[in-house]
């Protein structure tokens, strides 16, 4: 079933758990969003009736689950939603219309399991608060030792276990309001506030304009209906990231700035800005985890939760994949690039830490006297077959432009360019085959070697590391036929944008529609591998797919001077709109 969220407060349909932005709750590798009892988590029924149709829906443009009984006498609407600009309130409401004349009462039974108790909780039961129930505890262990616990409060109308509508009643409409927070006062502002948005016996009245607002998307015009569908769910997935008014996160990796943030970025610089405020907000975690290391600087961490910690529960991911890094760095580039916020870098924090990641890069590499370059030893590379590799293409790549970003920055801000990061930079091994043209993925490897997921094909795209139409054409055709055709997502979507870069809109096309295979129906969730395995609701493989219509289709680049375009259409699309895109302030 889907989720319902609004980037600070989400359920899963049906589920007897919500979760809270920014709210953890175990230490170290046992770090996880802390599970809060759910009050909305309520099912209706109408027992005895006979001839009675159940369907139901989600409208992604407004982020609303629907499930609806109706007979021939009436019909009963159970709706669920999050509010996109009171980011505290979760509601659901219930609807009872009379179809015919007759005057019999109407009614419903509403079922919940909630019980407010938790496994990650201390919760204790407060004063109602304007008819509300209130009740508010910490997290039971803090994500490292000393660490804070966040408080929870929560206020929620009281769930009845029937409703009527009376014999000479048409139409009646009940609403539920959960409002849930951090700090109290937030709180105790939303719960009023949410209702004051319900107009009397309407419950249409909540539906946020906010969510319809936030529809910016690049829009095909004829094509697979396969293709328009999976768009309007991803967009919907894509702000479950943060935006401006909560940018606290779950657990998460790579995936944030190199599947989510770019998506974000060309049409909500102000969203993109909060993600990036998160990393320098956790920058002291990251200046830990370089030392815990050995190194200088700052290293991010494969998993992140409130403190910037390493907190993967897997310890050979957040000691080796530290391309994470240069992900992240390569966001702040994107958003430099998108906006020229030159204040986010003098007055923000963002100098700090990029100069924390050139000092890192800088620690971990090492001076090869044989080959005269440098060398980063001992990494898992995007491809997660592979571990304790020396000289990943992506990684070391990514680090170059770590540097390079680096000292174009502190030359706007006119700050000394250290020698060491240009020395770096300019002689920094990324390995490539000049007989067979292309990118070895990594020292030693093997043509037709198994991969599990895109790796050198990320150079092209998202990294744009210079190379010639003919080796990215190259890397296309060495690593497709043999990435894991069962492993995540993402990869498909690409090689769909190398494909488009190219030209070669139909094998883009055969690309693009092995994502399908990772979308379960009938609301189109993604999980992480086509057989239903791993992670569910995959942000990561969502975001792949938005870029591949996004950055794919419209062949859109950043750059250090422009915002490309460059558009290749499959035969079945007419006409390609694209809403609300943002370059420059403008």
């Amino acid at each position: 079933l889907p989720t319902v969220t609004n980037a600070y407060l989400g359920t899963r349909v049906y589920r007897d758990i919500l979760h809270v932005n920014g709210v953890y709750n175990g230490a170290v590798g046992d770090t996880h969003r802390a599970d809060v009892p759910s009050p909305v988590n309520v099912r209706m029924t109408v027992p005895s009736v006979d001839s009675l149709a159940e369907t139901f829906s989600l409208d992604t443009r407004t982020g609303t689950f629907s499930h609806v009984l109706q007979s021939p006498d009436f019909a009963a609407t159970h709706q669920l939603y999050a509010h996109h600009s009171l980011v505290h309130l979760m509601a659901f409401s219930i609807t009872i219309h009379r179809s015919t004349r007759t005057a019999r009462p109407i009614t419903v039974q509403l079922q919940t399991p909630f019980v407010p108790k938790s496994q990650d909780l201390d919760l204790n039961q407060g004063p109602d608060f304007q008819g509300a129930h209130y009740v508010y505890g910490r997290t039971l262990v803090p994500e490292v030792e000393g660490g804070p616990r966040p408080t929870v409060h929560m206020l929620w109308t009281p769930v009845p276990q029937t409703l009527t509508l009376h014999g000479e009643e048409q139409e009646q409409s009940w609403q539920f309001l959960t409002a849930l927070a951090q700090p109290f006062s937030g709180q105790q502002l939303s719960h009023p506030e949410g209702l004051a948005c319900f107009p009397p016996g309407d419950a249409r009245g909540f539906l946020p304009l906010q969510s319809l607002q936030l529809w910016r998307a690049p829009s095909p015009d004829g094509g697979p209906a396969e293709i328009t569908l999976v768009r309007y769910q991803r967009v919907a997935g894509a702000f479950q990231c943060p935006t401006s008014q909560s940018h606290r996160l779950a657990l998460l990796g790579c995936s944030q700035e190199t599947w989510m943030f770019p998506n974000i970025l060309l049409f909500y610089p102000e969203a993109a800005r909060a993600i990036l405020e998160y990393r320098i907000r956790t920058l002291a975690g990251a200046l830990h985890n370089a030392q815990e290391q050995g190194y200088q600087g700052a290293k991010f961490p494969w998993e992140s939760a409130a403190t910037g910690r390493e907190v993967c529960p897997e310890e050979i991911y957040g000691a080796q994949e530290i391309h994470v890094t240069g992900d992240v760095l390569m966001a702040f580039e994107q958003y430099y690039c998108t906006t020229q916020d030159q204040k986010l870098f003098r007055e923000d924090g963002g100098w700090e830490l990029v100069g924390a990641v050139a000092q890192y890069w800088c620690s971990r590499m090492v001076w090869s006297e044989e080959e005269q370059c440098y060398h980063i030893r001992g990494v898992m590379p995007p491809d997660e077959y592979h571990h304790h590799v020396d000289n990943s293409a992506y990684t070391n790549a990514v680090a170059q432009q770590s540097l390079n970003f680096a000292a174009g920055v502190a030359r706007d801000l006119s700050i000394p360019v250290p020698e060491e990061w240009v020395d770096c930079a300019q002689k920094v091994k990324v390995p490539f085959d000049a007989e067979k043209k292309y990118h070895p993925e990594y020292d030693g490897y093997s043509p037709g070697e198994p991969v599990k997921q895109a790796d050198v094909v990320l150079l092209g795209f998202p990294l744009m590391y210079p190379m010639s139409p003919e080796v990215r054409r190259n890397d296309l055709e060495m690593y497709e036929p043999v990435t894991e055709l069962d492993g995540p997502a993402m990869s498909w979507s690409m090689f769909a944008v190398g494909w488009l870069e190219l030209k070669e809109v139909q094998r883009a096309q055969s690309q693009l529609s092995k994502c399908f295979s990772n979308i379960m129906e009938p609301f189109k969730v993604w999980v992480e591998n086509s057989d239903g395995s791993g992670a569910v609701n995959f942000l990561t493989g969502m975001g792949g797919f938005l870029q591949a219509v996004l950055f794919g289709y419209t062949g859109f680049r950043i750059t250090r001077s422009s915002l490309r375009f460059d558009p290749a259409f499959p035969d079945d699309v007419n006409k390609l709109k694209v809403n609300g895109v943002s370059y420059l302030g403008n």
